[in-house]
């Protein structure tokens, strides 16, 4: 399995860059599958996330991504590097 790279965290809605994209400009389809994260301020707590992937515009991205806390959501993409 790859190791995942934090793209930020950020208030539900608030423009993210993930792989050139913003995320919320696109309709996510599930991947059908979970990745366990540490948080990226606290990494001893850990976060099961979604997997999604995007079609931006022919462009495929996959991500997870999952609400961190109340309307606070963190972006991970997977290490290309690491796959």
């Amino acid at each position: 399995m790859a190791d995942w790279i934090v793209c930020g965290v950020v208030i539900e809605g608030d423009r993210i860059d993930v792989r050139g994209v913003n995320p919320w400009d696109f309709k996510w389809a599930s991947q059908h599958r979970t990745v366990e994260l540490p948080h990226p301020s606290y990494p001893h707590q850990r976060h099961r996330l979604n997997v999604y992937e995007i079609d931006a515009n022919g462009n495929q991205v996959v991500f997870a991504a999952g609400e961190l806390s109340a309307n606070v959501w963190g972006f991970y993409i997977p290490d290309m590097a690491s796959a």
